[in-house]
């Protein structure tokens, strides 16, 4: 009898918890058994058992955390395209899912100076600052924190009064309409960026730093945008 290669035994499990994931027995965000307990349940060892899930995470099936375990990667609840300049709720509506926005912090205050730099301002501008908890179906998407200069706003404008999307109401209420945004992409590991309930889940993000631009150049807001990884998901379009 030949005896079947440790690269074979790691494929059959590759294979049957490949399986079992697309089956539902292992859901998104579940921990996968332990090593030991796969190695037992497939007759392995665990060096066999540690190659098909370096496998199982290369194909993007799975995720492995130091000291908690291997979990299954949440499958994305919304598809957006990074070379597409629009609303979050219009890409949430385009998933199929019902967009909301959970405001945790509405104020009027001074810019700082990092912010002023970033956005090109002076350090005597004033801002609405936002912070939001953006869903689909209920289930978080992403964490925004906005700076809006408050010159745009009409003079009986107290911050608290605005809900839903912001680009919603740059267009309804103000006549304004975004045309242009200059984004920088960063990948980012915090527990210190989600709040609410659930927030101790989320740590790992896309982050999208975005200033918004209507067809004048005019600054319209400064957006530091946390999709939290695995649920929001990016296409990028490149052509040749």
């Amino acid at each position: 009898m030949t005896k079947r290669s440790r690269t074979t035994l790691a494929d059959e499990i590759v294979q049957t918890i490949k399986s079992e994931i697309r089956s539902g027995v292992y859901p998104s965000g579940e921990r996968l058994p332990t090593e030991a307990a796969l190695g037992e349940r497939f007759a392995v060892s665990r060096a066999t058992v540690r190659s098909a899930i370096k496998e199982l995470d290369v194909l993007g099936l799975v995720w492995t955390q130091q000291g908690a375990g291997t979990f299954v990667r949440l499958r994305p609840t919304v598809h957006d395209g990074l070379e597409k300049m629009g609303s979050i709720s219009d890409s949430i509506r385009a998933s199929g899912k019902n967009p909301g926005h959970e405001y945790g912090r509405q104020t009027t205050r001074g810019v700082l100076p990092d912010e002023a730099k970033r956005m090109g301002v002076s350090s005597e501008t004033d801002v609405v600052e936002l912070r939001r908890r953006i869903t689909a179906d209920g289930d978080v998407v992403a964490y925004s924190f906005d700076l809006i200069p408050a010159t745009l706003f009409p003079g009986k404008f107290q911050a608290g009064q605005l809900e839903g999307s912001i680009f919603r109401y740059f267009e309804d209420e103000l006549g304004i309409h975004p045309t242009l945004g200059l984004a920088q992409v960063h990948a980012v590991e915090s527990n210190h960026i989600a709040w609410g309930p659930g927030a101790a889940k989320h740590r790992l993000f896309v982050l999208l730093d975005q200033l918004h631009y209507d067809r004048e150049h005019r600054l319209l807001m400064y957006s530091r945008t946390y999709f939290i990884e695995g649920v929001y998901s990016f296409e990028l379009v490149r052509t040749n």
